[in-house]
């Protein structure tokens, strides 16, 4: 006979209230997810986290929560009614109740408060640089950089420490200000250091850096790394960072000298790990977490030792409820002192109870006295960490064991729930499924909800204890395999991304390397949007990468780096580009695998053309072609058009026509319709550089019409932008501006910004030459904000030459030559002859407009020099 559960009159407490709506929850039958989509089609929002924190507290949920509950489970419009005027109810006797809020306590056990989630070195994203002349700065000021997680909702104790810190931080001193806090893991550093950067934060207006350092994982975070977040986070973007560590180290400093700033680095391994992260201004401070002392680093030192009785006592009071502990008072010392005061073996001793509102105390405290000889015995490292740990572990179905043992393995901060269906080889909604339960006892939490879905995070203690366990109890074989599937998920998703979008002309498919596969409705669900996939996963994708290269399979992690380029193109996320393809190409190399150096060395040429170091470019191109030498013309097409592309950007014409008509007839071959258009295009551009306008647009119009028959947009955006310049040439400005407003709509579309601003820019110029100055001005100071932020030099001396000629059009020679001198500077610099011509050109009228005849005969006489045809060696 079933047993009727009591009405929510019956509570007398919210710790109650909450029990039996956790009991409802239970007798549904109905997972997170299920009832949040059954929330949805009801018209109320329940999300999953919210439903979780909810259900797992014991103060009381709103009464939206409460009632969208209650409908998600089939409660009738009455028993809606009910619950939410139980509700009001209960809210009003709490009001009117004598005494103080109550401490609020860990719901992470991790510390004092739940330690906040770490955002990842790589994702730190700001825009940023300084102001120009003429407009050309942003127009805005430079956000303030604000990278503190949130700040702990839930936090017990360390008044003392906290009035501590803000003493030592909190008031103005000659030099910077180090605080070093430690203790051991657990004990809540993180909280800490992220509740006094919150409380901080007003004394530090310029702004709060934030890392996780990972010190005591098996990736930690390199100062490299690291200063190429905060720079970015600080306004220095894309190519623009610098390429060598004590580059970024001087620039971090510098950028931080003038500034009331605080960094918190939190997890350090060392003074080694921290020394070149260290802010040397005098208005600026620094938080340093770590589990050692830190003995060889200066600074103030605040060490966090555990709870005492009281504060612990208080944790698990309110995580229980007042009435629950006070009946079994000396259960609830006893779990505390057997815990030792640590903060996180304390939550999970309450997390279990308060799960279980029917279990005794003493269940509880007499389990974690079964495990004290295990405490007693591990005299290093996570004593009792490993210990409350275990107890939870113990108390997982064996399902959910073994999903946090693979999870265990998955490497990065985060990760979706298609990469534990790879590592389960199950489907996604069978994962989804399993965090549901790993959710409810709290192993598992979610970091973020977007529009792929949500994102979950692992404890770095929880991954710790799985890792342990998956070495202990999973076979070397199946461990391999795990990672094999999950590299072969990565892979086919990653490259059905780069078709879908089809922003590259590689024309490979590198899904035949995938040996596992989500099916192609879990596929279906995964990519509500390619582009916001893609960026959703870019670091975890990154980490995969990184993780399959120390393995074996080469080929496959070549093969997925090779599949992120379309990712690294159109989010110009060059330092990650750069890095992982380089890796990856050594790796490929070191494994005689040239099908996989091939494909690496063709990428790497795309991107260094992009960063204008052309001598690179052609050596990457050339040597795609030698290592492919015997492969079919899939493999040659892409990389003969690159090297034709930075022949021409050299003024080597005929050299980069004949590898542009080679790599049309291999495009052809190999049925690749995005390199034929880009070849074509290609050969476009050569005749328009040489004043055969009628041919050029022959070519832009045939590109054009091929690529809106086959889909491939970035073509579309090219064949405009280069139509327009066509018109531009010709003096028909409307025209010239239609296609270039055309272009830059497709390429916004696509999140290309960087193509967007190449048609920005020249849409700016023809507006200018129509006598639309203030908008021709604004869009080209936009581009030329735009292009210093990437770090793209030839579009940077293209804004320039279009701002010289405008001011030239407006009489004004002196800042004509001063914006022509810079773009000369920039041309000659990257070696791109033709528009240096082009920029001395300009510069040759300035002069002779300010009366400087011999300064514009020598600008002239080398324009000459520069349209000298080359014969490819440079000569």
């Amino acid at each position: 006979m079933t047993t009727s559960l009591p009405g929510p009159g019956a509570a007398r407490t919210a710790a109650e209230f909450v029990a039996l709506l956790r009991a409802m929850k239970t007798r549904s039958g109905l997972s997170y997810r299920a009832l949040e989509r059954r929330a949805r089609r009801a018209g109320d929002q329940l999300p999953t986290s919210t439903l979780s924190g909810a259900l797992n507290r014991l103060s009381l949920p709103s009464e939206d929560v409460v009632a969208a509950l209650v409908r998600a489970c089939g409660g009738s419009p009455r028993t809606v009614r009910e619950w939410v005027e139980a509700r009001h109810a209960l809210a009003l006797r709490e009001q009117s109740a004598p005494g103080t809020d109550p401490p609020v306590t860990n719901p992470s056990g991790t510390g004092t408060a739940a330690d906040p989630p770490a955002p990842s070195p790589e994702r730190a994203d700001a825009t940023g640089g300084d102001g120009h002349q003429d407009g050309e700065g942003p127009g805005a000021r430079q956000p303030v950089p604000c990278l503190l997680p949130p700040d702990p909702p839930l936090f017990v104790g360390r008044e003392a420490e906290l009035a501590e810190a803000r003493r030592l931080l909190g008031r103005e001193r000659p030099g910077p200000a180090t605080l070093l806090v430690t203790g051991p893991a657990g004990v809540g550093k993180t909280a800490f250091a992220v509740r006094a950067g919150h409380l901080l934060a007003p004394r530090f207006p310029d702004g709060q850096l934030y890392v996780d350092l990972r010190g005591f994982g098996e990736d930690p975070a390199e100062p490299f790394t690291v200063l190429g977040a905060f720079l970015r986070a600080l306004g220095v973007r894309g190519g623009a960072v610098p390429a060598e560590l004590t580059d970024r180290i001087h620039l971090y400093r510098t950028l931080t000298a003038p500034r009331q700033m605080l960094v918190v680095l939190d997890n350090a391994a060392d003074a080694l790990q921290v020394r070149d992260l260290l802010p040397s201004g005098p208005h600026c401070a620094t938080v340093v977490t770590s589990r050692t002392t830190l003995a060889d680093l200066g600074g103030r030192r605040l060490p966090l030792d555990v709870l005492d009785s009281a504060t612990g006592l208080a944790l698990l009071r309110e995580m229980l409820g007042p009435d629950r502990t006070a009946a079994d008072h000396d259960s609830a010392r006893s779990i505390v002192e057997t815990c030792e005061g640590l903060p996180l073996a304390v939550w999970v001793a309450g997390a279990r109870l308060a799960a279980r509102p029917h279990w005794p105390l003493a269940r509880v405290a007499r389990a974690l006295a079964d495990e004290q000889r295990k405490l007693d015995e591990l005299a290093v490292g996570h004593i009792a960490v490993r210990a409350s740990l275990e107890l939870t572990y113990r108390g997982m179905t064996p399902a959910t064991r073994h999903a946090l043992r693979m999870l265990a393995l998955l490497p990065g901060p985060d990760f979706a729930a298609w990469a534990l269906a790879a590592s389960l080889d199950t489907g996604l909604a069978d994962a989804e499924a399993v965090l549901d339960d790993l959710i409810e006892v709290h192993v598992v939490e979610i970091a973020s909800a977007g529009a792929t879905g949500f994102r979950y995070r692992l404890h770095d203690l929880v991954r710790l204890l799985g890792r342990e366990r998956a070495e202990r109890e999973v076979p070397r074989e199946d461990r391999a395999a795990a990672l094999t599937r999950l590299v072969g998920a990565s892979l086919h998703l990653a490259d059905f991304a780069a078709e879908t979008l089809s922003v590259d002309f590689l024309g490979i498919s590198q899904t035949d390397l995938a040996v596992w596969r989500l099916s192609p409705t879990d596929a279906d669900q995964v990519f509500a949007d390619p582009l916001v996939w893609f960026n959703d996963e870019r670091r975890f994708l990154i980490d995969v990468v990184d993780q399959a290269l120390d393995g074996t399979d080469v080929a496959a992690a070549a093969g997925l780096a090779t599949a992120l380029t379309t990712l690294f193109q159109v989010g110009s996320h060059f330092d990650d580009w750069e890095r992982l393809q380089g890796r990856a190409l050594k790796a490929a190399l070191r494994a005689d695998d040239q099908r996989s150096a091939t494909k690496l060395h063709r990428c790497l040429g795309e991107l260094t053309t992009i960063l204008d170091r052309y001598p690179e470019a052609l050596e990457h191109f050339r040597q795609a072609l030698l290592l492919a030498e015997g492969e079919g013309p899939a493999y040659r097409a892409s990389a003969t058009a690159g090297l034709a592309y930075v022949h021409r950007l050299l003024g080597q014409y005929d050299l980069a026509v004949r590898h542009f008509g080679q790599a049309s007839e291999l495009a052809r071959s190999a049925g690749n319709v995005n390199c034929l258009v880009y070849a074509t295009n290609g050969i476009g551009v050569i005749d328009l550089e040489q004043g055969r306008v009628e041919a050029a647009m022959a070519r832009f119009t045939e590109c054009l019409r091929v690529s809106r028959e086959a889909g491939y947009r970035p073509g579309e955006a090219q064949a405009l932008r280069c139509l327009g310049q066509s018109h531009r040439e010709r003096g028909d400005y409307p025209a010239a501006a239609g296609c270039f407003r055309q272009a830059a709509s497709i390429s916004e579309d696509l999140g290309d910004r960087l193509g967007a601003t190449h048609a920005t820019c020249w849409l700016g110029d023809v507006l200018e030459r129509q006598g639309e100055h203030a908008e021709g001005r604004r869009l080209l100071a936009r581009s030329l904000w735009a292009y210093r932020e990437f770090g793209n030099l030839w579009g940077e001396a293209a804004t320039l030459y279009a701002l010289a000629e405008a001011q030239l059009a407006a009489g004004r020679p002196d800042p004509a030559r001063r914006r022509a001198e810079a773009a000369v500077g920039l041309w000659r610099r990257i070696g791109s002859r033709t528009w240096l011509a082009v920029g001395l050109d300009t510069l040759a009228q300035a002069h002779a407009l300010a009366g400087d005849p011999d300064a514009a005969a020598l600008a002239r006489h080398e324009a000459a020099a520069a349209r000298t045809p080359q014969d490819g060696t440079g000569r």
